[in-house]
C-alpha cells in the first residue's frame, strides 16, 4: 500500500488535502502521471495544509448557505442549447463545464465544473438529472433540460 497526498477531488476516494492509502499500483499508474496525488513524505505536511486552505476559500463556508444555494439550484430548471441530428441525438455529449455554464447563464449562480457528476453521459434532448456536490455532505440535483440548438 502507498500513501499519498490528494491534490484534486477523487470521487469514492477523498478531497484534495487528504492523505490516503491506495495500492501501489492505483497511485503509480493513475493517480500521481494524472497529477491527482503526490506521493506522501514527512515534509508533505505543508503541503496538505496549503491545499486544505484553498479548498476552504473555494468552499461554501456554512451549511446554511450550501442549504440555500441547493435549493436555489433545485427550483429553476437549467435549460442547455445543443447541436442535435434527427431523432434527438447529439453530436458528442454534455460535459460538466457546459452544465456549469448553463447553470450561471440560467442566472443560478456559478459553480465548479469539477464538482458536476452524471449518472449516465447526456447524448440525447429531453430532460436530465445531474448531480453538483456543493459541499462534501450537500449535493443538489438539478433539472437539465438539454435543447436542440437553432
Amino acid at each position: 500500500m502507498a500513501k499519498v497526498i490528494l491534490t484534486h477531488e477523487v470521487t469514492g476516494l477523498g478531497a484534495a488535502g487528504d492523505v490516503v492509502e491506495v495500492k501501489n499500483g492505483y497511485a503509480r499508474n493513475y493517480l500521481v502521471p494524472q497529477g491527482f496525488a503526490t506521493p506522501w513524505t514527512r515534509g508533505g505536511q505543508k503541503q496538505v495544509d496549503q491545499i486544505k486552505a484553498a479548498r476552504a476559500a473555494r468552499e461554501l463556508h456554512s451549511l446554511e448557505d450550501a442549504q440555500s444555494f441547493k435549493a436555489k439550484l433545485e427550483e429553476g430548471k437549467v435549460r442547455l442549447p445543443v447541436k442535435a441530428g434527427l431523432g434527438g441525438r447529439l453530436f458528442g455529449s454534455v460535459k460538466p463545464a457546459d452544465v456549469a455554464a448553463a447553470v450561471a447563464d440560467a442566472g443560478l449562480g456559478s459553480i465548479d465544473k469539477r464538482k458536476v457528476e452524471f449518472s449516465a453521459p447526456v447524448k440525447s434532448v429531453g430532460d436530465h438529472a445531474v448531480t453538483v456536490r456543493l459541499r462534501e455532505d450537500v449535493s443538489a440535483t438539478i433539472t437539465l433540460q438539454v435543447v436542440a440548438a437553432k
